[in-house]
This record gives C-alpha cells, sequence and structure tokens, in this order.
C-alpha cells in the first residue's frame, strides 16, 4: 500500500504566490490513478482536501497589511475574511469525515482527524514525500490551493461592499453548501456576450445523458430569439431542463437603478413561454446583488442561486480543458455543490462530456434540476 509520509518543514513554499487575477488550474494528468470507483474519488479528495487546508492555515500566519499585500488589495474587510475562514474549516472538516470512510479500503491520505484541532493539527504537518507515489501531483497541487484561496480570500476581502458568492446575505440565497455528500448540480450562465450560445447543444447533451441542469437566462436574449423561432422552438430547447433568470441584461444588480423592474420583467416572461420549466431562481450577473433585497425576493417567491465551483470559463483566461480540471478538482475539495459553467463560451462543449468521462465511475451523482436548490 502507497503510504504519504509526514513532514512538517514546508512554510518557506508557501510565499510562492500568483498575481492578483491569476485563475487557479491543476493539470490532473499529475495524478497518477483514474477515479474509476468511489474508494478512488475519495483517495483523490482527502489529498485535495489536506493540501487546501494546508495552504489555509499558513495564510493565518499573515497579519492584515501582509494579507492586503499579498491580495493585491488596499483595504480588506478582515470581518469578512476571518467568517469565510471559519466556514471554509468547518466544511474541510465535514468532507475529511466524509472522504476518510473508505479508509479501511485504501489508507493513503488517512490521518487520524477527529476534530478542528486534528484537522488543523494535520494540516500543519502534511507533506508528501519525495518518494511518493504521488509525489508529481503535490506541487501543481499546492500552487493550485493557493491561487483557488486567494481568488476566495480576495471576493471575502471585498464582501459585502462588492458582493459576490463568496458569502450569503440571509437564508433566501441558496448555494450548495447544503447538499448531500457526492451530489453536484449543474448550472449554465449566460453571460453578456451573445455569441455563440451553445444552450441547444449543451440541453440536448444532458438530455442524451439522462441528467438536467439549470440555465440561468437574460430576458433580452429570450425575447431574441422568439422574434426568430416560435414558442414551441424555445420549449424545445430547453426540453426537460430547468430555466432561472439572470436579469433582463447581463449587468451589475447591485447599483443598477432598475434592478428590480430586471428582475420582474425577466420572471414574467420566462413564466410566460416556458412554464413547464421555469424554476423561482434568480441568479446574479457576476454574484453581484443587493445586501438589503430580501423583501424583494421573498415578496416575488425567488431564492437567489449562487454556486460553489466556478469553472472561470467565461473570462477568457482558461481554456476548456483548463476549466474542465478546475472544476473537477473543487469537486474533490468540495465534495458536493453548484457548478457553475457559462453557456455562451465553446469550451463547455468540451469541458462538460470530459468531466462526465472521468466521473462516471466515480460514485458522485448528478442532482435533478427541480430539486437542486431546495
Amino acid at each position: 500500500m502507497r503510504i504519504v509520509f509526514l513532514l512538517s518543514a514546508w512554510l518557506l513554499s508557501f510565499g510562492v504566490m500568483a498575481a492578483p487575477g491569476d485563475m487557479a488550474t491543476l493539470d490532473r494528468s499529475t495524478w497518477p490513478e483514474q477515479l474509476s470507483n468511489p474508494t478512488l474519488f475519495d483517495v483523490a479528495s482527502r489529498a485535495e482536501i489536506l493540501m487546501f487546508a494546508r495552504v489555509l492555515l499558513a495564510s493565518e500566519s499573515l497579519d492584515e497589511p501582509a494579507l492586503a499585500q499579498r491580495l493585491g488589495l488596499r483595504t480588506i474587510n478582515m470581518e469578512s475574511i476571518n467568517r469565510v475562514r471559519q466556514r471554509l474549516w468547518q466544511r474541510l472538516l465535514a468532507n475529511y469525515n466524509f472522504a476518510q470512510q473508505s479508509c479501511d479500503q485504501d489508507a493513503s491520505f488517512c490521518f487520524l482527524v477527529e476534530d478542528m484541532p486534528s484537522l488543523r493539527e494535520q494540516a500543519g504537518k502534511f507533506q508528501v514525500s519525495e518518494d511518493s507515489y504521488y509525489i508529481r501531483w503535490a506541487e501543481p497541487s499546492r500552487l493550485f490551493h493557493s491561487q483557488y484561496l486567494d481568488e476566495q480570500l480576495r471576493k471575502a476581502a471585498l464582501f459585502p461592499q462588492t458582493s459576490s458568492e463568496i458569502d450569503r446575505f440571509g437564508d433566501y440565497e441558496r448555494n450548495g453548501e447544503a447538499m448531500h455528500d457526492r451530489l453536484f448540480l449543474l448550472t449554465f450562465d449566460s453571460a453578456a456576450n451573445a455569441l455563440p450560445d451553445n444552450t441547444a447543444w449543451v440541453s440536448e447533451f444532458l438530455r442524451k445523458a439522462n441528467m438536467s441542469g439549470t440555465f440561468f437566462v437574460l430576458g433580452k436574449d429570450i425575447q431574441a430569439r422568439l422574434t426568430e423561432r416560435s414558442v414551441a422552438s424555445l420549449q424545445s430547447t430547453y426540453s426537460a431542463q430547468c430555466v432561472g433568470v439572470q436579469g433582463w441584461e447581463f449587468r451589475s444588480h447591485s447599483h443598477w437603478q432598475d434592478w428590480q423592474d430586471s428582475v420582474r420583467r425577466s420572471v414574467e416572461l420566462i413564466k410566460s413561454k416556458l412554464p413547464e420549466n421555469y424554476v423561482p431562481l434568480f441568479r446574479p450577473p457576476d454574484g453581484q446583488r443587493r445586501s438589503d433585497a430580501e423583501g424583494f425576493f421573498k415578496a416575488q417567491g425567488l431564492q437567489v442561486a449562487l454556486w460553489d465551483i466556478d469553472a472561470q470559463d467565461g473570462a477568457g483566461k482558461l481554456k476548456a480543458s483548463q476549466s474542465a480540471q478546475r472544476v473537477l478538482t473543487l469537486m474533490l475539495l468540495w465534495r458536493h455543490g453548484v457548478i457553475d459553467f457559462n453557456v455562451k463560451q465553446d469550451g463547455v462543449k468540451t469541458a462538460l462530456p470530459w468531466l462526465m468521462t472521468q466521473t462516471s465511475q466515480s460514485g458522485i451523482g448528478w442532482e435533478d434540476c427541480q430539486s437542486g436548490f431546495r
């Protein structure tokens, strides 16, 4: 059996960081095993959890000025950062507890973790030895999690002045944290660009796989489609899928004076044209929404639909293969959640099939879109 050894001298390597704005991705070929059964999914999951816990713990040694410099920000909201860190630790502990249930079948990356102090202790000691079967994965994974942590802490540092998916404003907002272990929900954003629109391709791919996803649409896009094709054609495109709204157009709903009208008009249009597909969900473009909107959304019967796992395929910074590998790595880390793809990037036609192939025997499940945010 392959053994992962513990070494303690690793603090210095944490200082090598990507510049602010770099998106984390990990070449999954550095991991030596296919996720060909649930036990091997757990092995890879334990490894990613411990690596992320290691860099998270090391980040706590930075004082506020040093952390601000690291994140490329002049000022940071430490209260928000600490709240997000605490939630991250809670998720890591819960996920490791799930992942270690198969340790009697494969003991790789299995250490004594019973509570938060023991998780932090193991994170502080975690290192992969030079003669380990997993050594090719270790440094690329460390770099990935360091970059990914910076992404999360940067969003936390700006919250709530700049809202994002990093935190919720109340129970009327949902992400994937409450989902069951090994369950994931596919969601697709529209984004600002009009073309290419891969909705028809993605929805057909999902139907053939007997799967469903939630498509968050822009009101103006649906209106434009209806000038070119019939309602029946539109309904056929979204057959067996769910449709939520992203507003009338893709712009921040945190400072837009007409944001309420944007949401209402979109809901009215989708409910009237796609009544079988409509779900009462609003996804804020770029995660930006107002902190005082609870009354409005409850009056409209809507929930704000956030996400946990971002493919980062809309910014043009990652290739399709990089987005797919990022998503898989985060699936191993978080073990459940809402995945966010951009349906208006051609990369989704490469990333989605690759992801299905890689996870087909891993023991994960894909949540039905009708129940995903409940």
